[in-house]
């Protein structure tokens, strides 16, 4: 748990600055077990982590150690947190220090693996003349690693997550550990355009799916399938415009049409959002769809703004006995009503997700079989239709 002297694997190949060499060894008196930050081991949801550590605490001994004002304390732990030597427990996204009970813990280096089967080959040439001890070596972690403990699993995962948030590869980077003088890449290269590069996904099954998804929207395509009833960029008649206004009473078939496909584009439609939420509406669910729309506003909205619609979130949504209660599980419940203390655009990601993929895998299945979707299937203007064309019926067999 204990950061040492020897720099890990990434800051040996990458150049750093000087001021971190006295960060570092602040860090080192932080994790002494004497005068250091008190560490203990924390109940988490029900898995016990050992040596873990609050951010009230470490804005204490930040104070008391180098005799300066909160707000500067927690300017400083906060670096500390961004530059990866304390990692949070629970939020990775948010790479600050919280003053309360938030858990965080001293970083470590992790384990660094090779996945790609490319990569994997690379590495058995280079390494050839010593790949029996690596295989040996590899498989004897492989082993320790399946034998530990839940709570040590736990606090890897986490390790590893804010690493990688923090020390992730610049852009453009071919390798991980291109640092450093003998860098593979010349910085001063003009760089290539047009050229991309795919890793990690077998060719022909992207290909395939190009194929599948053209195939699937080709009448649904203005570029592929001329617009019906005319082109209003190349005719003098606006009537496709009209037809296929945001605010229309009747879309038309093609529309409805589309709607099938998937989920994203009947939510994407506004005519379609409204039709959907007039099914949640018979089912009593509507909250759901209210709440994927605050949330919306809550991401994309004024800033200033954030406060006020948290809080009207979370009376509305989240609070116990909210009169437009979601039906999210716990852990996500916990874990968005204790972000809201301190609001940012992001928050209600983790709730918004999961309601989200409950409107998908189970209401939009029912959506399609109900008769709201098939009266208005049936009421829609048959005029704008592709001649041909079959209506899409997609596999409504559940999450």
């Amino acid at each position: 748990m204990t950061i040492r002297t020897l720099r890990d694997y990434g800051q040996h190949y990458r150049p750093r600055m000087a001021c971190l060499k006295n960060v570092e060894v602040f860090v080192v008196e932080m994790q002494d077990p004497k005068s250091g930050v008190k560490g203990a081991d924390q109940k988490l949801n029900v898995t016990i982590i050992p040596h873990v550590i609050n951010g009230q605490d470490i804005l204490a001994w930040i104070v008391t150690k180098m005799k300066v004002t909160t707000e500067e304390a927690q300017a400083f732990g906060t670096m500390l947190v961004a530059y990866g030597y304390i990692y949070p427990l629970q939020n990775h996204r948010k790479l600050v220090l919280v003053p309360d009970s938030t858990l965080y813990r001293f970083q470590v280096p992790p384990n660094i693996c090779c996945f790609q089967q490319q990569h994997y080959d690379n590495l058995h040439k280079w390494m050839n003349p010593k790949w029996d001890f690596i295989v040996m070596q590899a498989t004897e972690q492989y082993k320790a690693n399946k034998e530990r403990k839940k709570p040590d699993r736990v606090v890897l995962d986490c390790q590893e997550r804010a690493y990688w948030i923090v020390h992730r590869p610049p852009r453009r980077t071919h390798s991980a550990m291109d640092y450093g003088l003998d860098r593979l890449i010349d910085p001063n290269a003009e760089e290539v355009t047009g050229e991309y590069c795919i890793h990690s996904v077998y060719v022909p099954s992207v290909l395939l799916s190009f194929v599948k998804f053209v195939t699937t929207h080709h009448n649904h395509d203005p570029f592929l399938t001329t617009p019906v009833p005319s082109n209003p960029w190349i005719t003098d008649s606006d009537e496709f415009w009209q037809l296929n206004s945001r605010s229309v009473d009747i879309p038309t078939k093609l529309s409805v049409e589309r709607w099938v496909l998937s989920f994203w584009e009947l939510i994407s439609d506004p005519r379609g959002r409204v039709d959907f939420k007039l099914f949640l509406k018979k089912e009593h669910s509507a909250e759901n769809m209210a709440f994927y729309e605050a949330a919306e506003e809550m991401r994309w909205g004024a800033a200033s703004a954030i406060p006020e619609k948290s809080q009207f979130i979370f009376n509305t949504f989240l609070k116990p006995g909210a009169p437009r209660w979601i039906n999210i599980d716990g852990r996500t419940m916990g874990l968005t009503v204790k972000g809201l203390v301190v609001p940012h655009r992001y928050v209600l990601d983790a709730a918004q997700t999961h309601i989200f993929l409950l409107m998908k895998k189970d209401t939009f299945y029912r959506y399609l079989k109900s008769p709201v979707h098939k009266d208005m299937f049936y009421n829609v203007s048959s005029s704008v239709s592709v001649p041909g064309y079959v209506l899409p019926v997609p596999e409504v067999s559940g999450p």
